[in-house]
C-alpha cells in the first residue's frame, strides 16, 4: 500500500479552545536528549512531554488533547517543578526533590488554562498550556478515553515485523529500493 506525501493539508486542525478546562493528564512522553538553543548557545537537555486530554470533545467525538513540553529538571527555576507544584497545591518535600516518577501524574486530574498562540504564517494558532492548577474539590476530572499512551504505540510498532522482511511474498526488500 502506497503512503503518498502531499504539500497540502494540514488546514482542517482545530486547535483545542482557549480558556479554563478539566482536564487529566493521559500521558508523560520520554522525549530523551535533545540539542536546544536559547540565547545564542546551544546545549543538550532531557525533555519530556506531559500530555493532558480536556473535557471538550473535537467535531469526531474524540476529546481534545494539549501537551507542554519541559526540561526534565526540579530545579527551583525549573518550569517543571513550577507547574507540579501549582498542580500539587504543594511544594516537594526534599525526599520528593531526590526523584520524583513522573508516570504518577497519568490518570490525575487537573485544571489548565489554555491559551491561544498566533501562527507567524496566520494559520490555525497552536493551543498552549499556560498553567495548570488543582483540579477544585467540587469538580470531578474527565476520564482518560481514545487514547493509547506513546510508549504503547512504540511496543505495537515493535512487534511488527522488521522494514526489509518480505511479508507479501513479492521477494521485494528494501536493499532492492534505489534510495
Amino acid at each position: 500500500m502506497a503512503i503518498v506525501a502531499k504539500a497540502t493539508g494540514g488546514n482542517d486542525f482545530k486547535p483545542a479552545p482557549a480558556g479554563t478546562h478539566a482536564a487529566v493528564c493521559c500521558d508523560v512522553v520520554d522525549l530523551g536528549m535533545l540539542e536546544v538553543s536559547f540565547g545564542g548557545k546551544t546545549k543538550t537537555q532531557h525533555k519530556v512531554n506531559l500530555v493532558w486530554q480536556i473535557e471538550e470533545d473535537r467535531d469526531d467525538g474524540k476529546p481534545f488533547t494539549v501537551r507542554k513540553r519541559y526540561t526534565l529538571s526540579l530545579h527551583e527555576k525549573a518550569s517543571l517543578r513550577k507547574d507540579l507544584e501549582s498542580w500539587r497545591g504543594r511544594a516537594f518535600t526534599p525526599a520528593e526533590l531526590e526523584g520524583f516518577d513522573l508516570e504518577v501524574l497519568i490518570g490525575i486530574g487537573c485544571t489548565l488554562n489554555v491559551i491561544h498562540t498566533p501562527k507567524p504564517d496566520g494559520g490555525q494558532p497552536w493551543a498552549n498550556v499556560a498553567a495548570i492548577m488543582k483540579l477544585h474539590r467540587s469538580m470531578q476530572a474527565p476520564s482518560v478515553r481514545d487514547y493509547v499512551r506513546v510508549q504503547d504505540r512504540k511496543e505495537a510498532q515493535a512487534d511488527a515485523p522488521p522494514p526489509d522482511v518480505d511479508t507479501e511474498g513479492m521477494g521485494i526488500t528494501d536493499d532492492d529500493i534505489p534510495f
